[in-house]
């Protein structure tokens, strides 16, 4: 398997480095950069969303809620994209829970500042679009995933997504909160991340995570993390293909 660490860039939101210029002067005075912290809620499953937000080093986590309080990861965003297009698009709230799964900095828009912008722009159509139909693109292939695949799979793919995102080769992940991402139990994550350790994969040790052996890593990995990456980099390679991406 080849290895996609480098494909998401570093540094700014790459949905915004997509707008056109007059699109771009249009949104930015109502840009403003927020902190992120680990575990702060962005969203709540069903709350109407305010802002849309463009993480730029930090991780976004869309978590599907159970009744009961069970929870499960199915889609994460980083500097590709955004969360809350679907609301700028149509006015709707979100369906899942939003919160940050990896420290860093984003900007976020007022929700009608970006609306009016989307529904007078034929360009930002196509991209919020095509951004969301990639989105939907990993829910969809996630949720194949959580069903018929391992939870070492599992974990290994989301490992590796989060290494593709990451500035280095250290992850600050606890085992409740990767429990809580896979909708498993303590105890499996414990012996699966035991395993990997065991194999040279990665190090583990009080909560700081190492990638150690990525190849490694993508073998033991089920091929979903191929195919959300592939479809990622289709839609990212549309970006570029444009005109739009820089701005005098």
């Amino acid at each position: 398997m080849k290895s996609s660490k480098g494909l998401i860039k570093p540094g700014s939101n790459q949905i915004l480095g997509a707008f056109g210029e007059d699109s771009y002067r249009a949104i930015q005075p109502y840009l403003e950069q927020v902190d992120a912290r680990f575990g702060d809620l962005i969203c709540e499953a069903g709350s109407p969303s305010t802002h849309v937000y463009f993480p730029e080093s930090c991780v976004l986590s869309l978590m599907t809620v159970m009744e009961n309080g069970n929870e499960i990861e199915c889609a994460n965003i980083g500097n590709e994209g955004a969360f809350g297009l679907f609301s700028a698009m149509h006015g709707s709230g979100s369906s899942a829970r939003c919160m940050v799964q990896l420290a860093g900095s984003m900007l976020r828009c007022d929700i009608s500042h970006l609306r009016k912008i989307f529904r007078s722009d034929l360009q930002i159509q196509d991209l919020f679009v095509s951004y969301s139909e990639t989105v939907l693109s990993q829910v969809a292939q996630t949720a194949g995933c959580n069903a018929l695949h391992t939870i070492e799979q599992r974990m290994c793919r989301w490992l590796l997504m989060m290494h593709d995102r990451a500035k280095g080769d250290e992850l600050t992940y606890t085992q409740e909160f990767l429990a809580r991402v896979m909708g498993a139990n303590r105890t499996s994550v414990t012996q699966i991340a035991q395993s990997l350790q065991r194999r040279g994969f990665i190090s583990y040790r009080r909560g700081l995570m190492q990638m150690e052996d990525r190849a490694g890593m993508q073998i033991a990995a089920c091929e979903c993390y191929d195919v959300i990456m592939a479809r990622l980099a289709t839609f990212l390679s549309s970006l570029d293909s444009t005109d739009h991406n820089t701005r005098g």
